[in-house]
């Protein structure tokens, strides 16, 4: 089995991710079973969903930081019981990525630090109904690990076919309730391939995207939906679902470039950011994605400036992420209907 097991303990470690994820690096070998790839039907990466409308269900904003590092938080996931995960530090010398979850009433004294032992930094970037969490945790020569913290015990997962040095990277960014956790890793050209890993058994299975040439797999609910990103020859990004019998549709925000999707629910909404006309960023909302008419909501912080992004939603449609002001410090944020 791939993975290397240790106990929970207070303490902190955590790495950047992509847009939504920060980017880190740490380094442990393991090694792992392979499984058949995931081959998602689709002609050439495009995106398929073409039947939209807009929507504007009301939010309440609410900035959320553990004061341990004020100038920069991420929310990156969040269950349906309401307990969060994120990170703080922005993975700068001095700032290291300090992995937490976040329980109401959402004080202060509710922020409880969760980071791989003995890590340099670690991000929490999925939970699930469980309260098992997954993400990454960087060793002191910048390689990236998966980890999976399940009934209190961290494993760390690496995709067998990483390459073999430091600053290599694999990441996990969500989990399910039935111990599936998806994430990517890098070849030696720096291309992502997207995965999944049965946390019980060790046993990976690459997911690919026809047409694309960099693909991250980023979220799953318990029916086993996939959601992520994918990058084509030409450089366009769009957002894909894959759903448990194969099913794959990609995403395009109308009007909008570069959709990145980072966390599903039970109800099939998705949720990430793209990017406008004028290159400001902005998170979403994606409802009813199989149609026959899907709905999209632009979310923006409104203490945003220029950039926010939607990370996670839980079925009651309560939304984490983040958002940067006008000082450049970017905020955890909470946004409920």
């Amino acid at each position: 089995m791939n993975t290397t097991a240790q106990t929970s303990q207070n303490g902190a470690g955590r790495a950047p991710r992509l847009r939504g994820l920060a980017r880190a690096g740490a380094a442990v070998a393991a090694t792992g079973t392979v499984a058949g790839a995931l081959l998602l039907a689709a002609p050439a990466f495009a995106a398929t969903a073409s039947h939209h409308a807009t929507t504007t269900t009301p939010y309440t904003f609410t900035t959320l930081d553990d004061q341990a590092d004020p100038t920069f938080n991420q929310l990156l996931g969040i269950n349906g019981n309401h307990v969060i995960a994120g990170y703080f530090g922005s993975g700068a010398a001095g700032h290291p990525n300090k992995g937490y979850v976040l329980n109401q009433p959402y004080g202060q004294a509710s922020y409880v630090n969760e980071n791989f032992p003995n890590s340099a930094q670690t991000q929490v970037t999925g939970i699930n109904n469980l309260r098992d969490t997954s993400g990454f945790w960087v060793s002191g020569n910048g390689t990236n690990h998966g980890f999976v913290e399940w009934n209190g015990v961290f494993a760390s997962y690496n995709d067998p076919k990483t390459p073999h040095m430091a600053g290599s990277v694999n990441q996990l960014l969500g989990i399910n309730d039935l111990g599936v956790a998806v994430g990517f890793y890098n070849d030696a050209a720096g291309n992502s391939h997207a995965y999944q890993v049965q946390q019980a058994t060790g046993v990976f299975t690459a997911i690919k995207v026809p047409g694309a040439v960099s693909m991250v797999a980023t979220g799953i609910n318990k029916a086993g939906y996939v959601v992520g990103f994918a990058t084509d020859s030409s450089g366009v990004t769009s957002s894909w679902m894959r759903s448990p019998t194969g099913q794959l549709t990609t995403y395009q925000f109308p009007g909008g470039s570069d959709t990145q999707a980072f966390g599903i629910n039970p109800e099939h909404q998705i949720v990430g950011s793209y990017l406008d006309g004028n290159g400001g960023m902005h998170g979403f909302v994606l409802t009813n994605p199989l149609g026959p008419v899907s709905h999209w909501q632009k979310i923006d912080d409104p203490n945003g400036v220029g950039s926010t992004v939607v990370n996670g939603i839980n079925g009651a449609q309560d939304l984490v992420g983040f958002y940067t002001d006008a000082a450049g410090n970017t905020h955890g944020m909470l946004a409920t209907p």
